[in-house]
């Protein structure tokens, strides 16, 4: 069993993109700016985006965190999203989700300058990466890609089963596992909360990405010897045995279900790291496709 170690490969991405970063202040041209909105005080989504702004330093972008109250409109978030697609100086910027509930999430994706959608969430973006075109890719299935590739697993004619289906992971992963070239060209069953005979499709795949949000839903009885595990999943589960009260659990049964597996990602330290870098990869990405214009 090997493990796809994210933090190890986000580190050595973080390093290649602070290189080219460093050519382009040396050759004296604008570094990547990436913004970030944040509304409200979800503690988990506050974190993250935390994480994000101290990654953009590591690399050498420049970085903008916008905070805004719980209590903002859906009105003075849009014009703020306004500004930012008119700033110039901005190559990428991302609204953190969950929104309020007085806000709708579509409209506010839809809001964002494709061309500036570095989570890759836009109906433009996600039209053209189902169409196999040259896009910003969602950050957490680029990462996913990224370690499959990396670690040269191989997924040519591999049957692979995507548990869940948001807009975010799971029908992405599906998209991206089918389509021509490698990491793809695998034939892709994707599974929900209404799959019949959950245990049975799981049992005869190659390859499992799972992004459910359930901890330890997959066990070892579901899955098939030399099997390929990417666990999505990111739940706290209380544990008063730790420090902070709570664990970090994945969707997979790590303890039983490694012992099958070919390749497992680790929960922490697996997709999490992997999503952040290849946030700072689309940011770059915008910030060449605007030179280049």
């Amino acid at each position: 069993m090997q493990l796809l170690d994210g933090k190890k490969v986000s580190e050595d991405i973080k390093n290649e993109i602070a290189a080219e970063v460093a050519q382009m202040k040396a050759n004296g041209e604008k570094v990547p700016h990436l913004a970030a909105i944040i509304v409200g005080n979800d503690g988990a989504s506050l974190t993250y985006v935390g994480s994000k702004v101290k990654s953009c330093e590591r690399v050498g972008f420049e970085s903008t965190l916008i905070k805004m109250p719980s209590t903002t409109s859906e009105t003075e978030l849009l014009k703020k999203i306004k500004e930012l697609n008119e700033n110039d100086d901005i190559d990428g910027f991302i609204v953190q989700l969950p929104l309020p509930k007085q806000i709708d999430t579509q409209k506010i994706i839809e809001a964002i300058d494709p061309s500036k959608d570095v989570d890759g969430f836009h109906p433009e973006n996600f039209g053209k990466m189902a169409l196999d075109m040259s896009t910003f890719i969602p950050a957490t299935p680029f990462g996913i890609l990224e370690l499959l590739e990396r670690y040269n697993v191989p997924t040519d004619g591999k049957h692979t089963v995507v548990i869940g289906r948001s807009h975010i992971v799971g029908r992405p992963m599906g998209i991206l596992m089918g389509r021509k070239g490698f990491p793809g060209n695998s034939t892709v069953t994707v599974t929900h909360s209404h799959s019949k005979n959950i245990n049975q499709i799981t049992s005869q795949a190659d390859i499992i990405i799972s992004a459910l949000g359930v901890p330890n839903f997959l066990k070892a009885e579901m899955v098939k010897d030399d099997v390929v595990i990417i666990d999505v999943g990111i739940t706290r589960v209380e544990d008063e045995t730790t420090e902070k009260g709570y664990r970090i659990v994945g969707d997979v049964d790590f303890e039983n279900v490694s012992k099958k597996a070919s390749y497992i990602t680790p929960v922490p330290g697996g997709v999490g790291p992997m999503t952040i870098a290849m946030l700072l990869k689309n940011t770059l990405l915008a910030r060449e496709q605007k030179r280049n214009r």
